[in-house]
């Protein structure tokens, strides 16, 4: 899979783009604040329809503009299609191969991506809210009904949220309504679950043996997931269901007096053990980054697996966060293979092949130039 040509108009600090790039790696190079990693965000934004820097779509809008336009030409299966994204006032359009998706669901998969930024350094000590947005993207890829079931999931918890709420203050106490929530809600997290469960296997299968090569040999990397039901990773959708409900009926009267859904995929975890260890709790700060790597090497071996294709990868200023041993691990497991796009502020201090013989774009204040 491959990004031949990127247009962007009234993007961020982009006024009018438009850019060809190689088909192994491209690397943009410029001071901060000059517009490198509104590049990747341009390129993330048009795989997962969403920034991976703000909510606020409105941001991406050049200030004095009404609408912001990324277009892309990938190749996929050896076919050349476009891609386009408008995000406007009135909302947000998606294009597929010049047709409109009536649901962003439907279009999720079309451009396959991984990011690697030094936040997702922060993905095994961070907030379980980052690994459950790392789980929802990467299985939202190849997956694309995944999707549609988190929004629905979402959406009902809002709703359910809502209710429960209007319950503890005895404004409303319509527990026929709170039940129909709750049915509806079971019927979304129990695919949810059983997606997730069935994506950490896969992930677990890819990131073992890429751990056990960086550490060389020292150290054994497991995940593990953490639902807020008692419920067997083999257990199946109708088994989840059961178990969610029970759960739910033990909780109620606790879930009214606080005023909020108390169990679901929105509050599930994962743990990162290194030879059983937490290593989160108790890891270094090496063995956190080396698991961080791990997970994102993992991620491209398993897209590729299950899509045939490899994904693209984009390293946005991380390659300064990584020592040299970690740098060029990456750099010789993508080397080759996976179209890459690095941004940095200078190629000093990283002698590589694969740089030496990537194509040099450098921006500077909304330019690019080759």
């Amino acid at each position: 899979m491959l990004i031949e040509q990127l247009k962007l108009k009234n993007f961020r600090n982009y006024d009018d783009l438009n850019i060809t790039f190689h088909n192994k790696v491209n690397v943009i190079i410029g001071e901060n604040a000059q517009g490198k990693t509104n590049l990747m965000e341009a390129i993330y934004l048009l795989a997962f329809t969403k920034s991976h820097r703000t909510t606020r779509e409105k941001d991406l809008i050049q200030w004095d503009k009404s609408f912001a336009k990324v277009e892309g030409t990938i190749q996929k299966r050896n076919q050349s299609m476009p891609l386009e994204i408008t995000i406007s006032s009135k909302g947000k359009k998606a294009k597929w191969n010049r047709l409109e998706q009536k649901r962003l669901s439907d279009y999720i998969g079309a451009l396959n991506v991984v990011m690697f930024a030094p936040e997702d350094l922060t993905l095994v000590k961070g907030s379980p809210q980052n690994r459950r947005r790392f789980i929802d993207m990467e299985l939202g890829q190849i997956q694309p009904t995944y999707i549609y079931h988190l929004g629905q999931y979402q959406k009902i918890l809002k709703q359910r949220n809502h209710l429960l709420k209007q319950m503890q203050k005895r404004k409303q106490q319509d527990e026929t309504i709170l039940s129909v929530l709750t049915e509806q809600l079971i019927g979304h997290a129990a695919i949810i679950l059983e997606k997730r469960f069935n994506f950490l296997e896969l992930l677990r299968k890819w990131s073992t043996p890429v751990h056990s090569q960086i550490s060389r040999g020292e150290e054994k990397l497991e995940i593990e997931y953490k639902p807020t039901i008692e419920v067997l990773e083999t257990a199946n959708k109708e088994k989840i269901e059961t178990t969610y409900l029970q759960e739910f009926q033990k909780i109620k009267t606790k879930e009214i007096d606080r005023g909020t859904t108390l169990i679901g995929p929105h509050r599930d975890d994962l743990v990162f053990l290194i030879n059983g260890r937490d290593v989160q709790t108790y890891g270094s700060q090496g063995q956190q980054r080396t698991t961080a790597l791990s997970i994102k090497l993992a991620e491209i071996e398993l897209i590729k697996s299950e899509i045939h294709e490899y994904p693209i990868l984009l390293l946005d200023d991380v390659l300064s966060e990584l020592d040299d041993y970690r740098q060029s691990h990456l750099l010789n497991t993508i080397q080759g293979k996976v179209q890459t796009f690095v941004t940095t502020t200078s190629v000093d201090g990283i002698h590589h092949d694969t740089l030496q013989k990537a194509d040099l774009f450098h921006v500077h204040h909304g330019m690019v130039t080759n």
